[in-house]
C-alpha cells in the first residue's frame, strides 16, 4: 500500500462517554456500519462509556429514566416519575424487548462482533485510572490508550461524540 492509498482510506473515530443501554447502541451501530462499509473505525470509550467494554458491566447496562427527557414520551411518564424505584428496570426491560425485535445482538456480542470486523477499540487511560480499572477489566481486543494518542489516530477522519 502506498502513502496515497493510506490517505484515501476513510476513517471514523467514535467517542462514547455514556454507559447506559440506550447510549451504547448508537456508537456500536455506527462502528459496525463503518466496518461493513470498509471504513477504518476507531472507538474510544471514556468515563461511563467504559461500561460498554468492561467485562463485568457490559451485559448489565440499564436505561436511565431520570435526566433522560427523550425517554419519557416513549415510556409515557412524566420526568419526575422516572425516580420511582423500579422505573429504570422496567424501562430497561422494555428497551431490551424492542432491541430483540430488531434482532440486534446483546452489547457483549456486538462489541465482540465489531472487534472481529477489525474496529479498533480503546479504553481511555485517564478514565480507567480514575475508576481503578486495568487492561484485564476490558473485553479481549480492547487497548488502553491516552486521549492524545487517540487524537493522533483520529487525525484526518470524521469524529463523532456519542
Amino acid at each position: 500500500m502506498t502513502d496515497n492509498d493510506q490517505n484515501d482510506t476513510r476513517k471514523l473515530s467514535i467517542i462514547s462517554s455514556k454507559g447506559s443501554l440506550d447510549m451504547a447502541y448508537p456508537g456500536l451501530i455506527l462502528g459496525n456500519a463503518a466496518r461493513m462499509s470498509g471504513i477504518e473505525a476507531h472507538m474510544f470509550f471514556t468515563f461511563w462509556g467504559l461500561d460498554i467494554i468492561t467485562k463485568s458491566k457490559l451485559n448489565s447496562l440499564n436505561v436511565a429514566t431520570v435526566g433522560n427527557p427523550s425517554m419519557h414520551p416513549w415510556f409515557h411518564i412524566p420526568t419526575f416519575l422516572g425516580a420511582i424505584p423500579g422505573m429504570s428496570a422496567a424501562a430497561t426491560w422494555m428497551m431490551r424487548r424492542e432491541i430483540d425485535k430488531l434482532d440486534f445482538p446483546p452489547i457483549g456480542e456486538f462489541v465482540e462482533m465489531i472487534i472481529d470486523a477489525g474496529a479498533h477499540v480503546y479504553g481511555c487511560k485517564m478514565s480507567m485510572d480514575m475508576m481503578k480499572l486495568t487492561q484485564d477489566d476490558l473485553v479481549d481486543g480492547a487497548v488502553v490508550l491516552g486521549a492524545m494518542e487517540f487524537l493522533e489516530l483520529s487525525e484526518g477522519g470524521q469524529v463523532i461524540f456519542v
